[in-house]
């Protein structure tokens, strides 16, 4: 089975593949490995959405991390706001419907569900793939 996708971008043209994470097993394995599979997990998604976002100046998954970690988790919460924002305008352009996802994000970070946040997030990127190129329509 594919693991791997194609994200439509914005404009109509095929932007960039996306890898598609089953959803169960990231949770599975950030608390096996302690939150370490979180960290490598969230790198990953920021560096995703980054590629939905079409933008030059985003800042990368390692800079995120440290930034959060710097200003104690601050700076995440900005960032899934704004990211939430960044998915209802992704899921617009593709015909899908949205739904306020950065207040949720915002909202199950700050009350420190943060890995419910990131699984929402995932699967939110997982239904922006599209799998068959070579039959996509747009």
């Amino acid at each position: 089975k594919k693991r791997t996708g194609y994200f439509a971008g914005q404009k109509g043209k095929i932007m960039t593949e996306i890898k598609k994470r089953n959803v169960a097993v990231a949770i599975l394995l950030s608390i096996v490995t302690c939150g370490i599979y979180a960290i490598y997990w969230q790198v990953c998604l920021v560096n995703d959405v980054n590629k939905v976002k079409e933008d030059e100046n985003t800042k990368s998954g390692i800079v995120v991390f440290l930034l959060s970690l710097v200003t104690c988790t601050i700076y995440w919460l900005y960032w899934v706001f704004k990211t939430g924002e960044c998915i209802d305008s992704a899921k617009t352009a593709n015909g899908t419907p949205t739904s306020s996802r950065g207040l949720v994000y915002l909202l199950l970070s700050i009350f420190g569900l943060g890995i419910v946040a990131m699984a929402i997030l995932q699967s939110d990127l997982n239904s922006l793939v599209v799998e068959d190129y070579d039959n996509f329509e747009m």
